[in-house]
C-alpha cells in the first residue's frame, strides 16, 4: 500500500479533498498546521507530496481520532534491521484500548520512516505510554538515547495531530 502526505492551511487541505472525491482524504491538525493524508493508488492527488511504503499495517485509519507520528530517519544498511524490528514486534500496541491504526511508513525518497499510530484520543495515547507493554516494547531504548542504534541517521522527533472533521 502507497501512502501520500502533504501539509498546508485546512482550508487549502479541504479544497484538495472536495476536488478529489474519489480518494479517500483524511486532515488532521497541528495547531495551525495541516496535513493530508491519502493510503491508496492514485498519486495525481497532491502537486507536492511525501511518498511513503507501507512496510507494516493494522486498523484502518479513522476520520475522528489522535494521530502520532515518530519520525526516524534510518541509514540506507540500516534499512532491513530496522523494518525487521517492526515486523517482529509482538502487537501489544494492538490490545490497548483506544487503539486504532498503525502504520510502519518506508520513505520513497530520503531515510526518515514514519511510525504511525491512531488513537480515539490523546488520553488512549498517553495510557499506552504509561503502560508496561509501552515500557516492554522499548526496552533498551534508555540506553540507546546515549548511544543511537545502528540503524540510525540522526536523532528522531514524534509529531501529533488531531483529525479533522470534515463534510464531504
Amino acid at each position: 500500500m502507497q501512502v501520500l502526505m502533504t501539509n498546508g492551511t485546512v482550508e487549502f487541505l479541504e479544497k484538495i479533498k472536495q476536488d478529489h472525491p474519489e480518494a479517500r482524504i483524511l486532515i488532521m491538525q497541528n495547531g495551525e498546521n495541516g496535513l493530508a493524508y491519502y493510503e491508496g493508488n492514485n498519486d495525481d492527488l497532491f502537486a507536492e507530496e511525501r511518498t511513503y511504503e507501507t512496510v507494516d499495517y493494522v486498523g484502518e485509519m479513522q476520520e475522528e481520532g489522535y494521530v502520532v507520528m515518530n519520525n526516524i530517519p534510518v541509514t540506507d544498511e540500516g534499512r532491513p534491521i530496522f523494518e525487521d524490528r517492526f515486523l517482529n514486534r509482538q502487537g501489544k500496541i494492538e490490545e490497548m484500548p483506544g487503539f486504532q491504526a498503525i502504520r510502519v511508513l518506508r520513505p520513497v525518497h530520503g531515510n526518515t520512516y514514519i511510525i504511525l499510530t491512531q488513537w480515539e484520543d490523546e488520553k488512549s495515547f498517553q495510557n499506552w505510554k504509561n503502560s508496561q507493554s509501552f515500557a516492554k516494547a522499548h526496552k533498551g531504548n534508555a540506553d540507546q538515547k546515549q548511544d543511537r542504534p545502528s540503524y540510525s541517521a540522526g536523532p528522531s522527533y514524534v509529531t501529533a495531530y488531531s483529525m479533522v472533521s470534515t463534510e464531504s
